[in-house]
């Protein structure tokens, strides 16, 4: 588990709801613990996330803590919006937000520091936040106020396909931040308008070439299978790659620029390598790539021979790239 509300909570974790008394989530847990245990046939994976799931609400207090929207001491399980290490740094620091230890879901606010930053056009995450923000009023309820929208108890109670809404702006906002910290050399447009294909969440045009990313989080591991991405929190008929191609194919055909490369970037806890390619070796489909290891491929680690000229491109591209 992680700190990105896209992830199961302890309860879901556990199989139990929020209102469990403790000796039902007492009697949750050793369950939990028993069926995943790997010495008798369990899944180590999910061994692990029923102790962490017990840890952050198996006593009062932390439950308590848990609750009230308070990491407390289990922040250092490694962020979802940050990965679990490498460039782009705790939760706090990837967003520009201040680590207040508790789970901070608000948009980020504007950086104070004065380095030279990448050029960047459109809103990080925008779009999807405003889906987020009208799945929950109409969860909890059309006319009925919402004082804080990113309030944790509120959002930790909210159906996990309203709180995945809200971890793929997260998984946007830190992609953007990466991004915005490799300097002028590098030009970003978030929120590009693919027509009947939706959104391509960023476009990123460095000395490397120009990558069609997209920032995705399932708030739980995922592999590479016939082509696609697939894992147990996908939607049914989700089809990552393929979606991402199809994005990538009508913004191109709309600006008339090809793309480099397309890049799926995930949480550090939703795969187990740092890049991973789909599709043949020699022109991959897409790289899967590990958050903490964008900057290394977008720096030209895994470019294909040759350069692009950056000048050119950008000036095509803001003459004829729209958002959504």
């Amino acid at each position: 588990m992680t700190d990105s509300p896209a992830d199961a909570t302890p309860y879901e974790v556990l199989g139990v709801p929020a209102t469990a008394d403790d000796d039902a989530l007492r009697r949750a847990y050793r369950r939990a613990a028993r069926e995943s245990h790997p010495d008798l046939g369990g899944d180590a994976q999910h061994f692990r996330r029923v102790q962490l799931a017990w840890e952050r609400i198996g006593t009062p207090a932390a439950r308590r803590a848990y609750d009230a929207g308070s990491r407390g001491a289990f922040s250092s399980s490694g962020s979802g919006r940050s990965g679990s290490s490498g460039t782009s740094g705790s939760s706090g620091s990837s967003t520009g937000r201040p680590d207040t230890g508790r789970d901070d879901y608000a948009p980020p606010s504007a950086r104070r520091d004065t380095r030279p930053r990448a050029r960047s056009h459109g809103h990080p995450g925008g779009r999807s936040r405003e889906v987020f923000l009208q799945a929950e009023r109409e969860w909890v309820g059309l006319g009925d106020p919402i004082e804080d929208p990113y309030d944790p108890t509120l959002i930790r109670s909210a159906p996990r396909h309203i709180r995945r809404l809200l971890g793929e702006a997260l998984a946007e906002e830190a992609t953007a931040s990466i991004v915005s910290d490799m300097g002028i050399g590098v030009t970003v447009w978030h929120d590009l308008d693919a027509g009947s294909e939706g959104k391509l969440d960023h476009a990123v045009l460095t000395p490397s070439g120009l990558w069609a990313v997209e920032s995705i989080d399932w708030g739980a591991p995922v592999r590479v299978e016939h082509g696609d991405i697939v894992g147990e929190t996908l939607a049914p008929g989700e089809r990552p790659v393929k979606e991402l191609v199809r994005a990538a194919r009508a913004v191109q055909k709309q600006t008339r620029v090809r793309f480099t490369g397309r890049l799926l970037v995930v949480p550090d806890s939703a795969v187990e390598v740092d890049v991973q390619l789909v599709g043949s070796p020699k022109k991959p489909t897409a790289l899967v790539v590990r958050r903490s290891a964008l900057g290394q491929v977008l720096n030209g680690v895994w470019s294909p021979p040759g350069s692009v000229d950056v000048f050119e491109i950008r000036d095509r591209l803001q003459q004829t790239v729209r958002f959504v």
